[in-house]
């Protein structure tokens, strides 16, 4: 999609929309729920699997999954007493990996467009 076409389907600019956007875009500012999606983007998994996978109890894994499938990001699926969990947009996975190719790009030193700048080394957000 070229930015002409992602710009048309953003129309119309107006508070709700950007609302929306940034409601969204808090659900994202966990780094937990961040390694959720990236874990969900290539199959389904169970809870279980998910919080051995990133390191976290099961308890706060399926907190931090009920965030994501309050904000519409992920499903769930009972299967006997195993809830399994999908992303059921997969969009986010790309745009979580646009943000931190630029994250890293920082890191780096290399800003977009050929531009460069200070390597970033310690937290500036």
């Amino acid at each position: 999609m070229d930015r002409s076409t992602a710009t048309n389907a953003l129309e119309p600019r107006d508070d709700t929309a950007f609302r929306l956007h940034a409601e969204l875009c808090k659900v994202l500012t966990d780094p937990k729920r961040l390694l959720l999606i990236d874990a969900l983007r290539d199959a389904e998994r169970c809870v279980g699997e998910l919080a051995q996978q990133i390191g976290m109890s099961l308890p706060n894994a399926s907190q931090h999954l009920s965030v994501l499938r309050h904000a519409g990001l992920v499903a769930a699926r009972r299967e006997g007493t195993t809830v399994h969990y999908r992303l059921i947009e997969p969009r986010i996975a790309e745009a979580c990996d646009i943000v931190h190719q630029i994250v890293a790009d920082r890191r780096a030193g290399v800003r977009g467009l050929g531009e460069e700048y200070p390597a970033v080394t310690k937290e500036v957000f």
